[in-house]
């Protein structure tokens, strides 16, 4: 009862959609969390915007195809996820930003990506009442949506179910050690066995990687985010501030299915930890930043704050694939805050990897994610 082709360290963002996909193709899968239900640590403080809008092939590719999964899950399966296909845009305020968006956008087109420029008379439209003086122009790429982060894990959990994944909750693990051709993992409830394992850990993958030797330069790093009472749609698409602010390097909000304004802040410098008690400093400096971008949003009333944690690896890009020392021990951590939107791409590439069916595309988006590769560089626009 305790033999498994996988184990999945995580119920979390990456870890569940990965445990439907194994499951899905028939492979034996168990699915051990610390926490009493899926989605406890960072998933339910997601704020639940997907985007495909990378600098990057893997990245691009892999949002891509959770895109698809996101938006037809309802005509699917018939459980309303909250999706909505609002998009996601980036205004220039300055000749610099319009400059790299409009390079950074041929890129994105090299990539099949669905992005177009928007004249200043047409983002207006698009979001009206932003602040217009120095405004250039934005960014848009209307197939980009949002969903809610709650409402899709337990779908994808509870179709997870249907297919035949197991799970165990309150368990934390302690050990992993190899056993003949096996894994045994050990947690403080029991032990089970396994042919291959995915660590899908989150902010705790590093210490998950130290059980089999792997050095993992994963740092959660923490972010705060806050949510209105529901309104009467009035814009429609995430919009991204990418300029640097004071305590800030920039920040962005939407507006979800249920008319919501969620919105978060990327703090400079980078709180390090996984403390997540909400600060005092939050709301004085994102709502400036806010109201000066978008008067309108002086007037909408927060129903509630709450602070999450980014596992950030020093470039921007997950670390995903095998580890060369211990095969079947896989790597699928370092989200770097997009774990929500990647996750079931990443599900169905992690299944392809335990198979060893891989693409080439698939090959291709290993090696942006390879944890042998060099952290020097970063994601544009993060």
């Amino acid at each position: 009862m305790n033999n498994f082709d996988v184990i999945v360290i995580g119920a979390g963002s990456v870890g569940v959609p990965t445990a439907m996909s194994l499951a899905e193709n028939k492979i034996k899968t168990l699915v051990i969390d610390i926490n009493s239900s899926p989605g406890q640590d960072n998933n339910k403080k997601a704020i639940g915007g997907v985007r495909a809008t990378h600098s990057d092939f893997g990245k691009i590719s892999v949002s891509q195809r959770s895109i698809e999964i996101f938006s037809t899950w309802k005509e699917k399966f018939g459980d309303d996820i909250g999706w909505i296909s609002n998009g996601y845009s980036y205004p220039a305020y300055n000749e610099e930003d319009e400059k790299k968006l409009k390079d950074l956008m041929k890129i994105q087109k090299s990539f099949n990506l669905d992005i177009k420029w928007l004249s200043k008379e047409e983002y207006l439209e698009l979001v009206p009442g932003i602040n217009s003086k120095g405004l250039r122009g934005s960014t848009y790429s209307q197939y980009d949506g949002s969903c809610s982060p709650l409402l899709a894990i337990n779908a994808f959990y509870f179709k997870s179910l249907e297919y035949g994944a197991q799970y165990k909750f309150e368990e934390r693990v302690i050990d992993i050690a190899k056993a003949n051709d096996k894994f045994l993992v050990t947690t403080n409830k029991g032990k089970y066995y396994s042919k291959q394992i995915i660590n899908a850990a989150g902010g705790y993958a590093k210490e998950i990687g130290e059980m089999v030797g792997c050095k993992l330069p994963v740092n959660p790093d923490n972010h705060e985010a806050a949510i209105s009472e529901p309104m009467k749609r009035f814009f429609g698409p995430m919009v991204v501030d990418m300029r640097p602010g004071k305590d800030s390097k920039n920040y962005y909000f939407y507006q979800n299915s249920e008319g919501q304004v969620v919105f978060c802040i990327t703090p400079d410098p980078s709180i390090e930890g996984i403390d997540s008690d909400s600060t005092s400093g939050f709301f004085p400096s994102v709502a400036k930043r806010m109201v000066e971008l978008y008067p309108k949003l002086a007037a909408i009333k927060i129903r509630r704050s709450w602070r999450g944690q980014y596992p950030m690896t020093p470039d921007g890009f997950p670390i995903v694939g095998r580890f060369k020392a211990i095969p079947n021990y896989i790597n699928a951590v370092g989200m770097s805050g997009q774990g929500f939107m990647l996750g079931p791409g990443l599900g169905e590439l992690l299944t392809r990897i335990v198979m060893n069916t891989e693409t080439e595309n698939d090959l291709r988006t290993l090696k942006s994610f390879d944890l042998y590769r060099d952290f020097s560089g970063m994601e544009a626009f993060k």
